[in-house]
């Protein structure tokens, strides 16, 4: 193993042993990192020799290969405090990474579904098979719950009371929160867990939503399992689990709910965070003001 690795392996475990992350930020690290580490490699670059240009030059050809400058400004962070960590360790003399301008990333709007296209992905599956009962249970949850895609396959039993109406959430930061969900929501969910799951789970499993072969879904299966049923929809849009989310929360706003609550939801640490949602119905407010006012 290179000296990079090492360095990269003992700054990964400081990660999870001394500031305890959870695991899905220790992936987005590593990933980041390990860019990162292919491009000092094919440049025969050892840590001492990493300077600012190379940092400058990793992240201008990962923006020609299509990074969005916010990705390119959480891959600048990532390496930052990497290479802080080493010189704190004494493994390289100065951090390189203080002589480069993170990219200031404009926040785009996020897309989201019509009400109408939502009903017609929500009613593509179909329901009468195991497997199209599991898919419609699934995409009614995410939306029913404004999930993230991470929290949706790591929904465990004991954090659905359909009963209630609740399913409580593990989010970012081992936070956890309790998101009421529709009627239709639960009568679907009761359904999948009698009569579906058993079919597939193998003994002990916790998790609400498995495959056939009984392993629990995973990110990139639902991510193939939505785009599949938007094509069937007939949904033009490129649609990803995320867009879901953003139609809970800009359906719930529409409706007439209030900022703190879908941030309360969602699960957002910032409420600026669930502000970007009220741009978004700007948006839609000032284009209907230039199609229908006889003056727009």
């Amino acid at each position: 193993m290179s000296e990079l690795h090492l360095l990269v392996d003992a700054y990964l475990d400081h990660l999870k042993v001394e500031r305890n992350l959870a695991c899905n930020t220790l992936e987005s690290y590593a990933r980041d990192i390990g860019e990162f580490v292919r491009y000092a490699e094919d440049h025969g670059l050892s840590a001492r020799a990493i300077t600012a240009d190379h940092l400058t030059d990793h992240l201008s050809r990962r923006a020609r290969a299509g990074l969005s400058k916010r990705s390119q400004a959480r891959a600048l962070s990532s390496l930052r405090g990497a290479l802080r960590f080493w010189r704190d360790e004494k493994h390289i003399p100065t951090d390189p990474s203080e002589d480069v301008a993170a990219p200031k990333p404009g926040r785009s709007l996020p897309v989201f579904l019509s009400i109408e296209e939502t009903r017609a992905l929500l009613a593509a599956p179909d329901a009468s098979s195991p497997r199209g009962c599991r898919d419609r249970t699934m995409l009614h949850t995410m939306y029913a719950a404004g999930l993230r895609v991470s929290e949706l396959v790591g929904l465990l039993l004991l954090d659905v009371d359909a009963n209630a109406g609740i399913v409580a959430v593990l989010g970012k930061g081992d936070k956890r929160r309790l998101v009421p969900i529709a009627q239709s929501t639960c009568e679907l969910l009761r359904r999948y867990i009698e009569t579906v799951r058993p079919l597939w789970a193998p003994p002990g499993s916790p998790f609400v939503f498995l495959t056939q072969r009984g392993t629990p879904m995973t990110r990139q299966g639902f991510f193939e399992l939505v785009r599949r049923y938007a094509l069937l929809a007939g949904i033009a849009k490129d649609i990803s689990p995320h867009k879901l989310r953003h139609s809970f929360a800009t359906h719930l706003l529409e409706g007439g709910a209030d900022l703190r609550s879908v941030q309360a939801m969602l699960g957002h640490a910032d409420i600026s965070t669930t502000q970007i949602y009220t741009h978004v119905l700007a948006e839609k407010i000032i284009d209907m003001h230039r199609r229908f006012h006889p003056r727009g």
